[in-house]
């Protein structure tokens, strides 16, 4: 039975990722900060054992070894998608070092955690992929408008952290795969995105699905676009 272990499982991209997965007959290890107010995430479960529902709080540097001592048997997927907008104010001027310093955390060195814990155990499965759930804003050649200083720089670090993870991770024959999501509806992304959660997610799936060695390393937009750093 394919096993996917995500992150930021309890709503939005991540709970849709698991409904889906759940649907098809996965296994699914999904992770979130506070499991007893996962109602929405509970609800997906069909009963049989395949959905494990755990603690995970990314802002803490401990968690991927605490998380890895509950997970176990080959991972097919790690999706790092748990993350953050960051401070309510990111503009020139009002940077807040404290608030910077967690987003990129969250953002960037909790993926990277992530992969160091469970690294063997994706190189144990079938599929063998490392999916890290980054953003456009992390493009350095996209911005144009500013602003928004911590959730740009913390993906960007993500962004540098899994190119990183491409390199080093493929003697072990492990696929990472960097994606922008696209403009989602979700309680992150606000009500006007162009793409609904689940538009969103089967295109992720479907890169997944897809990955290979000539896919290691690149920055996908969900449509399959290749996007600039």
């Amino acid at each position: 039975m394919p096993h996917m272990l995500i992150t930021g499982a309890n709503r939005g991209i991540g709970l849709e990722h698991t409904r889906v997965l759940l649907s098809r007959g996965w296994h699914v290890s999904a992770a979130c900060r506070n499991p007893d107010q996962a109602s929405e995430l509970k609800k997906l479960d069909p009963g049989d054992g395949r959905l494990a529902v755990l603690a995970y709080d990314a802002g803490q540097a401990d968690a991927a070894e605490t998380l890895k001592a509950k997970v176990k048997g080959p991972i097919d997927i790690l999706f790092a998608n748990a993350g953050m907008m960051g401070p309510k104010e990111q503009s020139f001027g009002s940077s807040d070092f404290d608030a910077m310093t967690r987003t990129i955390q969250v953002n960037a060195l909790a993926p990277l955690k992530l992969a160091e814990a469970f690294a063997d155990q994706v190189a144990k499965s079938q599929m063998k992929v490392i999916a890290l759930q980054s953003s456009r804003m992390g493009s350095i050649a996209d911005n144009d408008s500013g602003g928004r200083y911590a959730y740009r720089a913390s993906k960007a670090a993500l962004n540098a952290i899994g190119k990183s993870l491409s390199v080093d991770l493929k003697s072990k024959g492990i696929v990472t795969l960097i994606f922008h999501p696209g403009w989602v509806r979700t309680d992150m992304g606000g009500p006007n995105g162009n793409l609904t959660v689940n538009e969103c997610v089967e295109g992720q799936l479907d890169l997944i699905a897809r990955a290979n060695p000539a896919m290691n390393g690149r920055f996908f937009h969900v449509s399959g676009e290749d996007l600039d750093w």
